[in-house]
């Protein structure tokens, strides 16, 4: 079961809300930390894929197969809501979420496989990749008052062992030929980036002791999604290696 997973969503359901009630009505038309994007925007995408993750979870647990359809007219439906709507209807479907997945019993989740794009997750998997997306809008909300925030520990730890998915989708070729090793602290893991000329290839080290760059693990998590330009990276001088990782992972 996957207990880690699902105690940090609910830590991040609730930091959302938190955060949110700190917010007038004017402040939804804001932007975001995703310039394209206003905080209504990003409560906007929170919702709808609430809305969605909820409709493929029961119908993985039916048996019965998610239309085709379903998503593009739930996205059709939010983006047409007003900011003050976005932002009152995600916080609901968050919740409702997080209560639909706490609700799956151990059988059910052991016995079922989620299919997300390519991919096919267990209940851990599928659990894991909505903290990922939650986690890091709840930042891209948070840093716009606060430019010092960070990913709460009780997340980073949970999704910087989730990230080999992320990376395959994240990471750009640059030209370079080279491997750059990362040990990341709170918790202590070590990571390799293989550079090719023309492929990117993320995965476990093992030796942190000739780490090119040791960074706290939710600026490391930061750094695959595309979030830790020069104004939000932790105090130290990680040097060149950090700005080549920069442009393999520019974001989504």
């Amino acid at each position: 079961m996957a207990d880690a997973q699902v105690a940090a969503l609910r830590s991040s359901v609730a930091r959302l809300r938190e955060v949110v009630s700190r917010l007038e009505d004017a402040d939804l038309t804001r932007r975001a930390y995703p310039t394209e994007w206003t905080i209504a925007d990003v409560l906007s995408h929170l919702g709808s894929g609430a809305i969605i993750t909820q409709r493929r979870l029961e119908d993985v647990l039916a048996g019965v197969a998610t239309p085709d359809d379903f998503a593009p007219g739930v996205w059709d439906e939010w983006n047409a809501k007003t900011p003050v709507a976005q932002r009152d209807d995600a916080l609901a479907a968050d919740a409702a979420l997080l209560a639909r997945i706490e609700a799956v019993t151990s059988e059910e989740a052991g016995a079922r496989t989620f299919a997300m794009g390519p991919m096919t997750l267990d209940f851990t998997g599928f659990v894991g990749m909505r903290l990922n997306e939650h986690a890091l809008h709840v930042w891209d909300i948070e840093v716009v008052d606060d430019p010092a925030a960070t990913l709460p520990r009780q997340s980073a730890e949970v999704v910087v062992d989730n990230l080999g998915l992320v990376a395959r989708f994240t990471g750009r070729p640059t030209g370079d030929t080279t491997t750059i090793t990362v040990a990341t602290t709170d918790p202590r893991r070590v990571f390799t980036v293989a550079l090719e000329p023309d492929a990117v290839t993320f995965g476990p080290g093992s030796d942190a002791g000739s780490a090119d760059i040791e960074l706290p693990a939710e600026a490391f998590v930061r750094l695959l999604y595309g979030r830790l330009d020069p104004e939000h990276t932790p105090p130290g001088e990680p040097g060149a290696a950090l700005d080549v990782l920069r442009r393999v992972f520019p974001g989504l």
